[in-house]
């Protein structure tokens, strides 16, 4: 028996909260998980800075990478011995499932926006490069992980393996969902997965629905919809993740400064400052180090740097209004004079937050993201695009959402003593809309 198709003396499992059990019965599978680069994701959550907002959310990236293989585990048992399904694709889909999101840093997305830096880039590094899951990867076969990467690249030729882990309706969405219900607490994310994983049915270039599991499909689109409004881009977790940009910021600046000179030199981010990041050096970097310099930084002598940082170590958040940069960037330009003159630095003090969202789009041919739309099967075995079918899906589709926050320390605009300096710029925020509180 050759290691692609060796099985374990018996089956593994791993309790899990929404799947119950994550079963695990190839050898590669239970090698991959053992290896450093996959364990280092218990090392950083699953929605960054959310669990300021929904305490429940301390799930990590090791959960739902478990979650995705396990559901793509079982939508490959409905897809045994039909037609369009090849069998020789299996292992391949379980690993590229269960590493899709091993290029994930600290904060995950507030961590690239800074650096500029791409996590499935660094996925593809991962599991292409000099790592202990390359050495596992090509124990099954010479190429193997390319295979991987070239389905977490979405450039893989057989497009239906792509489809289980990136599309509209996907193994890795369908986990994220329900996980994240779960761990946040609210009842927005829950649908009918396994209802969905039963009417999945393999094509020749994408997964598509049977017509009679429609419902459970709207009802997937609509709790995707609620999560993103409700929990994703939840405004007070948005203005953590301002705060926790800002300090990034802030420490590059005053690493690029040649009179700052830190209490702690910040040895695990002195390649993101440089802007040549080396895979070991990124590997190294997790959220338990970030924290670490977060709470260091707190005793540095630069007053923004450790007002920052204590902000966010102790949840010291900033607050809020509704703002439209269309119309208001009049308002916005004097308050960051305002800002100056009142000595609270609007670089750092003063930031417009935008959050936008598509829930469900159909196909649009040439546009730089094309989304594949989900397609029904049905009793004539004829295809129909979903929004062609489903009044409630029409409702929302190819309808993008934008939302705009300004984001302010309103305990520095209340302790300014200049009254009159004071007044104009509560005059100006509390024109926007009630200051939201932010608790």
């Amino acid at each position: 028996m050759t290691y692609k198709q060796e099985q374990l003396s018996e089956e593994k499992v791993f309790k899990d909260p929404v799947h119950r059990y994550v079963h695990v019965r190839d050898r590669v599978i239970w090698d991959l998980i053992a290896t450093p680069e996959f364990q280092r994701l218990r090392r950083i959550k699953q929605l960054g800075t959310t669990n300021l907002t929904f305490h429940g959310a301390e799930h990590s990236r090791f959960n739902h990478s478990l979650g995705v293989y396990e559901i793509v585990r079982r939508i490959i048992s409905v897809f045994e011995d039909r037609p369009h399904w090849n069998k020789e694709e299996r292992l391949l889909c379980l690993c590229a499932a269960l590493l899709h999101d091993l290029g994930h840093g600290p904060f995950s997305h507030s961590f690239e926006k800074v650096f500029k830096l791409d996590h499935e880039i660094f996925t593809q590094k991962i599991i292409t490069g000099d790592t202990e899951i390359n050495r596992v990867l090509e124990k099954v076969e010479k190429g193997f992980s390319q295979k991987v990467a070239d389905v977490i690249a979405k450039t893989y030729q057989d497009k239906l393996v792509v489809s289980l882990i990136s599309s509209q309706i996907d193994a890795d969405r369908m986990d994220y969902l329900i996980r994240d219900a779960y761990f946040t607490g609210v009842s927005y994310g829950h649908f009918d997965m396994e209802r969905i994983m039963r009417v999945m049915r393999p094509m020749e270039d994408q997964v598509v629905i049977k017509s009679t599991g429609m419902h459970a499909v709207e009802d997937y689109i609509m709790s995707r919809y609620q999560m993103y409004w409700q929990v994703y881009f939840h405004p007070v977790t948005r203005s953590a993740e301002v705060i926790l940009s800002k300090i990034l910021h802030r420490a590059k600046d005053l690493f690029e400064a040649d009179d700052f000179t830190f209490k702690l030199e910040p040895t695990h981010f002195l390649s993101f400052f440089r802007g040549d990041v080396r895979l070991e050096e990124y590997l190294k970097l997790d959220e338990s180090i970030v924290y670490y310099y977060f709470q260091a930084w707190q005793d540095e002598d630069d007053v923004i740097l450790k007002d920052l940082c204590e902000r966010f170590m102790n949840r010291r958040l900033f607050k809020y209004v509704e703002f439209n940069p269309n119309l208001q960037m009049k308002d916005w330009m004097e308050l960051y004079t305002l800002f100056q003159q009142a000595d609270i630095n609007p670089e750092y003090y003063l930031v417009v937050d935008s959050s936008s969202d598509l829930p469900y789009d159909f196909y649009r041919p040439g546009e730089e993201e094309e989304r594949l739309p989900i397609h029904l099967l049905m009793p004539d075995r004829s295809l129909k695009e979903l929004s062609r079918h489903s009044d409630i899906v029409e409702a929302i589709s190819g309808k993008k959402r934008t939302d705009h926050k300004l984001y302010f320390p309103k305990d520095r605009i209340e302790a300014l003593t200049d009254q009159s300096l004071k007044k104009k710029i509560i005059t100006i925020l509390y024109g926007q809309g009630e200051v939201e509180d932010v608790r």
